[in-house]
């Protein structure tokens, strides 16, 4: 049984070593997955926009990925995600842990739960996993990786980039980051009972935030340092992880 699962965002494509392809069929389609062996057990790695990144944001299948991984056995979730800084302490390069969401997605499905079988609701008062939350920062010193601090993920459709005006917004009513991934995936994980953590990585300033625009060469390499820190500390968490079930995420549905 797989218990632990790494989701990659843009730039995060596949993980170091050998790894075996497994096509999952769910009830809400097909999910690619790989698996990869590890002195601690099997790691399943799923590729959030596909080999090659060919799926943009809006049209990511989130509930066939997470269903996909629960299928698996999978009860520990870690994730990455490319995200542009609305706060002047997470410059570009920062590696940031959401704590909290702010939804601004317009048209994905996002929960499991249609009113087949009765209404059901989720609580996200703590969306992300407190221990794994705690995890990554308790082993982010060891592996030398310098996480920045903890801020609130502000989530939008996608695929187009934000206005100004939306990211003064954004900046006013309390985000510290913004990307497009980040719900459902999180919501979703939670409805099934998952822990689910992430880690974003800064790759620019949000447009409006400073005068100098950052270019493609440094997104890249932004992504690449990240990339390679990130992964590093993940696995460390999911070396140990005796702590981890101790959290009360299995616990947060409410059915009517």
């Amino acid at each position: 049984m797989v218990e632990n699962a790494i989701i990659g965002g843009t730039g995060v494509y596949q993980l170091d070593g050998g790894s075996a392809l497994r096509d999952i069929e769910t009830p809400y389609g097909t999910a690619r997955v790989y698996i990869q062996q590890t002195p601690f057990g099997e790691v399943a790695f799923l590729p959030r926009h596909g080999k090659g990144h060919t799926v943009p944001p809006h049209r990511i299948n989130y509930r066939a990925n997470i269903k996909a991984l629960q299928q698996l056995g999978v009860k520990r979730v870690l994730a990455t995600a490319a995200v542009g800084s609305l706060n002047y302490d997470f410059p570009p390069g920062s590696l940031v842990i959401p704590d909290q969401f702010i939804d601004f997605t317009k048209q994905r499905t996002n929960t499991f739960y249609d009113g087949e079988g009765g209404v059901v609701h989720a609580d996200m008062a703590d969306p992300y996993c407190p221990a794994l939350i705690n995890a990554l920062e308790e082993k982010a010193a060891k592996v030398g990786v310098n996480i920045s601090g903890r801020g609130t993920y502000v989530c939008v459709e996608g695929p187009r980039f934000e206005t100004k005006a939306e990211i003064r917004f954004f900046k006013e009513i309390g985000g510290d980051m913004v990307g497009m991934t980040g719900v459902p995936e999180v919501v979703l994980a939670r409805e099934l009972g998952l822990c689910y953590a992430a880690v974003g990585i800064v790759t620019n300033w949000c447009n409006g935030m400073v005068d100098e625009p950052i270019s493609h060469s440094e997104i890249l390499g932004i992504m690449k340092r990240g990339r390679e820190n990130v992964v590093r500390l993940f696995m460390e968490v999911f070396r140990t992880t005796g702590a981890l079930d101790k959290c009360r995420c299995s616990e947060g549905i409410i059915r009517l």
